[in-house]
């Protein structure tokens, strides 16, 4: 389809003009424009359409399908629904794009990558590692077989296997590179013991951003720099709890207040929301923004808050449920900007066999956040 080759220039052209590509790792690009997206999609793709996922068909609506194929750098095509939730995705190309640059492969590495999703990723990695280096573990079997079809029809020489894994693939293991395309809360330690001493891991945390960690000498321990921002689907399996609606239900609040901060930075600052989501990792915090703004706040479980602020006038928390997530998220903020309101690229993040913490300024000397859960 000639509209296909016009759609992937026309996201090349976008991603070059905002600065998207990695200019220390010009192999991306290249191999971006010899590995299109269209050719590991799915003849079903899927759109929100207000109120669920709706099938867009090749057969059927090929140039509705090649637009959502080819959405903007940072839109993901889903490739899976299962009970009305996506489950799979050929990710947005500019967080593709990033991660496999902040991931520092080079030819001839060992590469292990976990979540193969369509295969678009893996065959991305075998474009610069060689044909033979890399290994994809995809828990859903349909999807491996699927991706291991497409792999091999473009002679990637990627080696497909169906399994977990939070459980890595320790047969093939010390891996030079190790790369997850789905959010894990907490790094596995399986990941870093079949990752060589001065080999690097990538991966989503927190369904938030992602991070760049390189194993330590003695291979006790892995810490590295956070390298962006964005939302990422979780590991298969994960409880994601109750929606907002549910956890809110339509009783009236229990208490209600002023909360002491514009509501403005948890729309804007990065930093803050980072910094948010290591101290209270169970919260979740939407906003919009109309004639004001307009935050709530949910556990996944029983306790809510909702913040709004109308222009020029001081914000109202309602809350209820047995937290008072407002007040958290207060204390929490005060603690960011006690340790100077480090920005997101001065955060970083330590996992050892007995733990996962989050850093800023300095791993040895600078402010901590632990990430355990409650």
């Amino acid at each position: 389809m000639e509209v296909l080759v016009e759609l992937q220039h026309r996201l090349a052209s976008t991603m070059a003009a905002r600065g998207d590509w990695p200019a220390d790792s010009p192999w991306v690009r290249q191999a971006v424009e010899d590995l299109p997206r269209h050719r590991f999609a799915p003849d079903r793709v899927w759109f929100w359409d207000g109120s669920g996922y709706v099938p867009a068909d090749l057969t059927t609506d090929p140039g509705r399908w090649a637009e959502l194929v080819y959405p903007g750098p940072d839109e993901p095509t889903i490739t899976q629904v299962t009970d009305g939730l996506a489950t799979s995705s050929l990710s947005c190309q500019s967080i593709v794009v990033d991660m496999l640059d902040s991931l520092m492969a080079e030819p001839g590495h060992r590469v292990l990558e976990l979540g193969t999703g369509a295969g678009w990723n893996a065959a991305l990695l075998a474009a610069r590692a060689g044909a033979g280096s890399v290994t994809s573990v995809e828990v859903d079997a349909q999807l491996a077989a699927m991706a291991r079809e497409r792999l091999d029809a473009v002679g990637a020489g990627v080696v497909v296997k169906a399994g977990d894994g939070i459980r890595g693939c320790p047969e093939g293991a010390p891996y030079d590179r190790l790369i997850a395309t789905y959010a894990v809360d907490e790094v596995p330690w399986s990941w870093v013991e079949q990752t060589r001493p001065g080999g690097r891991i990538v991966t989503p945390w927190g369904r938030l951003g992602h991070v760049a960690l390189t194993v330590a000498a003695d291979g006790r321990s892995a810490s590295g720099w956070t390298q962006g921002l964005a939302t990422f689907m979780p590991s298969r399996g994960t409880d994601q709890g109750r929606s907002r609606h549910e956890v809110r239900g339509d009783g009236p609040p229990e208490a209600e207040g002023p909360f002491p901060r514009s509501l403005l930075p948890l729309r804007a600052d990065s930093g803050l929301l980072f910094a948010l989501r290591a101290t209270l990792p169970d919260v979740r915090i939407t906003t919009e923004a109309d004639e004001g703004i307009t935050a709530w706040l949910h556990d996944g479980r029983s306790s809510w808050a909702t913040l709004v602020a109308a222009p020029d006038e001081r914000a109202v928390a309602y809350q209820g449920g047995p937290r008072r997530l407002a007040d958290e998220v207060d204390q929490a903020w005060q603690r960011w900007q006690s340790a100077g309101a480090p920005g997101l690229y001065d955060f970083g993040m330590t996992r050892t066999p007995y733990e996962q913490y989050i850093w800023s300024g300095d791993k040895e000397t600078g402010p901590r956040w632990e990430t355990a859960f409650r």
